[in-house]
């Protein structure tokens, strides 16, 4: 069977390989992307791409909510803070609210800067000095 789409097959090839961790990072710079496209969606008036690109936002994280493993502590803080996140995708999305779109977007790249971080350190940790993301 052909590839029609090569770039499509390497896309659903690094979803199906990649470990829990390096599939949370792929949400979150999911959810950045998104968040970037409602904003321009919205500085050019593109009410229908706003919408659905905020919708997007909000069920990646609705999915890391879910996934949330609320057996420790700093779950509980992580929690508070998508429930933040999500509140400021609606307000954007009803609001048209920029400001509110870049305060979902600093945090949701906290979010991603951190995570980042913890699979480089797991992967030196692991295999040596390289680890690099």
């Amino acid at each position: 069977m052909a590839i029609n789409n090569p770039y499509q097959a390497y896309k659903q090839n690094s979803v199906t390989t990649a470990s829990p961790g390096e599939l949370t990072l792929m949400l979150y710079n999911g959810c950045l992307k998104f968040i970037n496209l409602a904003k321009h969606a919205i500085q050019a008036g593109n009410i229908p791409e706003k919408n659905s690109n905020l919708q997007k936002a909000q069920n990646i994280i609705s999915e890391l909510m879910a996934t949330l493993n609320m057996d420790f502590e700093i779950s509980k803080q992580m929690m508070a803070l998508y429930d933040f996140v999500r509140r400021q995708l609606i307000e954007a999305n009803i609001k048209n609210d920029i400001h509110a779109l870049t305060d979902a977007e600093g945090i949701v790249t906290e979010f991603r800067d951190t995570w980042k971080e913890v699979i480089q350190v797991n992967r030196r940790q692991r295999y040596g000095q390289g680890g690099q993301i």
